[in-house]
């Protein structure tokens, strides 16, 4: 497994990125980031040992399924990002695809990613990353929002991306600027919730050697 940590990745992107950007959009988005530490996971969030909720969602070539059926009984790692237009996203998808899908292979552990753009991000997020697993849509954010980890950019932070060219809103399947806390959820074979990370700062995100941790404790 790569010793390359998603934090070292961030941390290396983030002084090329605030280079690139200047003083003053690299400032609203930390301030973005520090007030959603600040406000802390909210109370709403899915906790372990819940059942995890069922949602229709989209695959990449625009069909239907439901989220059981994807699974169909078998243990998961469900990882919720906010959409191919995050760099922190590709990072960690890209990470994953690396160090984590082989280890959740050789277990029988199914490994999905979820966000709520149209289906052409989520093609658009494989071909990026190379991706090996199930990258759906959840087109109304009714997955996200059943576990309580739908949020949404600032307007300080919207109108920073506005300056950089794009609007969340046009690539979200139901063109709102809603999008989940990433999140990775490890749900057993049951369909019960064992592991929820949820992390409100969008640059921190779920390392690998953590999910395997939780894969680890999965019954039988």
């Amino acid at each position: 497994m790569s010793s390359v940590s998603i934090e070292s990745q961030v941390a290396e992107f983030n002084q090329d990125f605030e280079a690139q950007i200047g003083p003053v959009l690299a400032a609203t988005f930390a301030q973005e980031q520090a007030d959603l530490r600040a406000a802390g996971t909210p109370d709403a969030v899915a906790s372990a040992g819940e059942k995890l909720p069922d949602a229709t969602l989209l695959t990449r070539r625009n069909e239907l399924v439901r989220l059981s059926e994807v699974l169909a009984g078998r243990p998961a790692v469900l990882v919720f990002y906010r959409g191919a237009w995050c760099p922190y996203c590709n990072i960690t998808l890209k990470t994953y695809q690396r160090d984590l899908l082989p280890a959740l292979t050789e277990r029988g552990v199914t490994l999905v990613a979820v966000s709520p753009q149209a289906p052409e991000g989520s093609e658009a997020a494989v071909q990026a990353g190379e991706l090996g697993f199930e990258v759906l849509s959840d087109p109304v954010n009714e997955l996200a929002a059943a576990l309580g980890i739908v949020t949404e950019p600032s307007p300080e932070a919207r109108s920073a991306h506005t300056q950089l060219g794009f609007d969340v809103s046009d690539h979200n399947a139901d063109d709102t600027a809603r999008i989940p806390f990433p999140t990775v959820v490890v749900v057993d074979g049951t369909g019960t919730m064992r592991f929820v990370d949820v992390r409100t700062d969008y640059t921190s995100r779920t390392e690998v050697g953590e999910i395997l941790e939780a894969v680890q404790h999965l019954p039988g």
